[in-house]
């Protein structure tokens, strides 16, 4: 199995469960256009993230690192009529471009994209009393994970869940070999997830578990966390 195979599982499961979306599809258009990086959630990630949303009933969510805002627009249309997501995102082209996907897609209203660092956002979002969040979504820079992860406990309703991109690093985390050979960003990246899933293994206020993912977007996974 290679990843030819893999995107061409994951085109076949978008085409019949996913189906065509003109404004999630332009979402990506507009983001590669603009040159953000195409570190997005697939199609059948994002339809997961929506449906987990959906199921919890969830009315208020957290996102951090928003990039062109495709998993925000999942996230967004899970909500009923007075939910919210607020988004957190560091890049103001990102911002700038997620923005204009967030209209396009008729769910601005439901949307709050906050600009700025995020670890200097989460601390005004408690000051505020934003929360709790009933769902956290964190897909931002890896090394500061474990930060994030210690203020989505803060952030989070008991009975929340917490869910955590990129946590499999292409099987890095285990795999010294594959994290030798990594850039030096991707060292701190495999650093900063190694430490999340260890802090996570031994906090009392979660339940955890982590699944592994291949698809279009190769050789993954992603951390799901049970407020309890």
């Amino acid at each position: 199995m290679d990843h030819t195979l893999w995107s061409n599982v994951d085109d076949f499961l978008t085409s019949l469960l996913v189906g065509e979306d003109p404004a999630l599809s332009g979402a990506l258009q507009r983001s590669a256009a603009a040159g953000l990086p195409a570190i997005n959630v697939s199609p059948p990630q994002g339809k997961l993230l929506h449906l987990l949303a959906r199921m919890m009933g969830a009315r208020r969510i957290l996102e951090i690192g928003t990039l062109g805002g495709y998993s925000t627009i999942w996230l967004a249309r899970a909500l009923p009529a007075d939910g919210k997501v607020i988004t957190l995102e560091y890049e103001a082209k990102h911002a700038e471009v997620a923005r204009a996907n967030f209209a396009a897609a008729g769910v601005s209203d439901k949307i709050e994209l906050r600009l700025g660092r995020a670890i200097e956002t989460l601390p005004r979002l408690e000051r505020e009393g934003s929360g709790p969040f009933d769902l956290v979504f964190i897909d931002a820079d890896k090394p500061s994970t474990p930060d994030y992860f210690e203020w989505s406990l803060k952030l989070t309703r008991p009975g929340g869940v917490i869910v955590v991109d990129n946590v499999i690093r292409q099987g890095a985390i285990v795999d010294a070999a594959v994290a030798r050979d990594a850039s030096d960003g991707e060292r701190e990246n495999i650093a900063g997830v190694r430490r999340f899933l260890e802090m996570a293994a031994a906090e009392t206020r979660v339940s955890v578990t982590a699944i592994q993912t291949v698809g279009g977007k190769g050789y993954d996974g992603f951390a799901l966390a049970l407020v309890v």
